[in-house]
């Protein structure tokens, strides 16, 4: 498959249903889903001074990601949608480098769909092995001082990735940990203007 000429060999969903972390089980369950992609990495094997035009062209990967990940967390109900993040596992042919240029398009695209979420997609990368794994962070969508929504998910793909490829993630969260009792701001008393609170 391709999409603006980015070479996919395969998505890959992932979805959590949380019902309780050992204590009392949750009015409403928890759901935290990820979505992957398996790309071939046009960089592997040298160096490319010049990397950023393929931020544009991630750009339509992003947005089918996200509505793809958001319809099989919620059936494609975004107000459901509090927490995300994103992450990137770059190819051992490939560097660090690569794996960033997914920050704008993956970040974007989720706060796009979601209505201009105002907070920064929190995100990670790393250049790793084939079945590599990978902690991606979540934060609330408007707000990233919500501490009832500080989570990570662990992504990989088994079979990736390759030396000439990639592996991009994004993650969206329903709501706060299933147990969520630190303090703090909560997602109810977010005002959303800044991101942070």
């Amino acid at each position: 498959m391709e999409i603006n000429g980015i070479k996919i060999r395969k998505f890959a969903t992932f979805i959590e249903e949380i019902f309780h972390e050992g204590g009392p089980v949750a009015a409403k369950p928890l759901k935290v889903g990820a979505i992957a992609a398996v790309i071939h990495n046009p960089f592997a094997g040298r160096y490319e001074s010049n990397i950023v035009p393929m931020m544009e062209q991630l750009r339509p990967l992003g947005l089918e990601m996200s509505t793809r990940l958001a319809k099989a967390l919620t059936g494609g109900d975004l107000k459901a949608i509090e927490g995300f993040g994103k992450g990137a596992i770059v190819g051992a042919g490939g560097e660090l480098e690569h794996g960033a240029l997914w920050h704008v398009p993956g970040g974007y695209a989720m706060r796009d769909l979601l209505g201009n979420a105002k907070a920064i997609v929190p995100s990670t990368k790393k250049v790793g092995h084939v079945g590599a794994r990978l902690d991606v962070p979540v934060t609330h969508i408007n707000a990233s001082y919500v501490r009832g929504h500080f989570n990570a998910f662990e992504v990989g793909v088994n079979d990736a990735p390759r030396l000439d490829e990639m592996v991009l993630i994004l993650v969206m969260t329903t709501g706060a940990r299933v147990h969520d009792r630190v303090g703090g701001l909560k997602a109810s008393e977010v005002k959303g203007e800044d991101g942070l609170r």
